[in-house]
């Protein structure tokens, strides 16, 4: 097996934190985005709601994973707070795809994998949805299909750019 090289934004969510787990399991190096100082090694810092990475910390990396966003279930939600939701997914995504794509085309990675949700869907009743559906309608597919649109910059320089449209977690750890 090839040891590679992953950036994980959202390493100390519910799904993020099994996913950095497994992967440091099976001898991959990880580089955590952390919104504080970076005082680790393998730490990257960055400010998704600012809009600012340091980019220099993805180069080389095989993969960027984007897990970041503020929680949907554990609170109200608010015009203020799906304010926050869609400005921590929408403006994070777009820092890290402008950040990967600001890479020489040699240290940027293969695959930049991005969060995204089931709500991208809306109510589908008794219809079968697959990833050939349209998008729904209300705020949560307006957001989903916002935040994917975020990711555009890494698109157009060249890197393969995959959707994980999860649905509910259900874990011991928390979630649903």
């Amino acid at each position: 097996m090839e040891r590679s090289r992953i950036a994980v934004a959202g390493a100390s969510g519910l799904i993020g934190g099994a996913l950095v787990r497994s992967l440091t399991a099976d001898g991959h190096e990880v580089r955590r985005l952390v919104r504080g100082t970076a005082r680790a090694a393998g730490e990257i810092r960055w400010d998704p709601e600012g809009g600012r990475v340091d980019a220099a910390g993805l180069a080389g990396c095989h993969a960027v994973v984007n897990l970041a966003g503020a929680g949907v279930g554990d609170r109200r939600w608010t015009d203020a707070y799906k304010q926050r939701i869609r400005d921590s997914r929408v403006k994070g995504t777009a820092a890290l795809a402008g950040a990967v794509a600001s890479l020489d085309a040699k240290e940027r990675p293969r695959v930049f994998v991005n969060g995204s949700a089931i709500g991208y869907y809306g109510e589908t009743g008794e219809r079968t949805a697959d990833e050939s559906a349209p998008a729904g309608e209300g705020f949560l597919p307006a957001l989903c299909v916002e935040w994917e649109g975020a990711t555009a910059p890494a698109q157009e320089a060249g890197v393969r750019t995959v959707f994980t449209r999860t649905g509910l977690v259900v874990s011991r750890e928390g979630g649903a």
